[in-house]
């Protein structure tokens, strides 16, 4: 069995920064892309999540292959209850009003479903404490901010095991 105390402690005692865990300049999606870029997106690259920037490159949010995923269900349920509804006034199912379901009317915006909060850290910001407020927010990511607000980085759970375990 590992010696926790001792990686824990390396942890503590690693002069390791933010900015020297991160992966520099993270691929990241902007807020106007729609639904089916974001798909793409995530699909193509084989990530579960990116950061949602602006036009200035300052994060606005996260999208991730569940707010994906929470979207189509409910985009389904009311598909289904738009049926239901026709079904039950008689008319026939090719007849159903569409443009009322989500992302039919307009296209549906990356900013419509993403995730409206960004959980970062300066780069700075010391290997101990990273791990301390992944754990406190229960997330597998934080990103890297600098002082003018601009995404430079993303540190994910797998980077700071990488730190741990290289110094153990």
């Amino acid at each position: 069995m590992p010696d926790l105390t001792r990686t824990a402690a390396h942890l503590d005692a690693g002069a390791a920064t933010a900015e020297e865990l991160m992966t520099c300049n993270p691929v990241s999606i902007l807020a106007s892309a729609t639904v089916e870029e974001a798909i793409a997106f995530l699909t193509d690259s084989g990530y579960s999540a990116a950061p949602v920037i602006d036009e200035a490159g300052r994060p606005v949010g996260v999208i991730s292959r569940t707010d994906v995923v929470v979207y189509d269900r409910a985009r389904v349920a009311a598909s289904a209850d738009v049926s239901e509804e026709a079904a039950g006034a008689g008319v026939p199912a090719p007849a159903v009003e569409t443009s009322r379901l989500p992302g039919r009317a307009a296209p549906v915006r990356v900013a419509d479903l993403m995730t409206p909060v960004v959980f970062s850290v300066p780069p700075n910001a010391t290997a101990q404490e990273v791990g301390r407020e992944m754990v406190r927010l229960n997330v597998h990511r934080l990103y890297v901010v600098d002082e003018d607000g601009v995404l430079v980085g993303v540190i994910s759970a797998l980077d700071l095991l990488r730190h741990l375990c290289d110094g153990a």
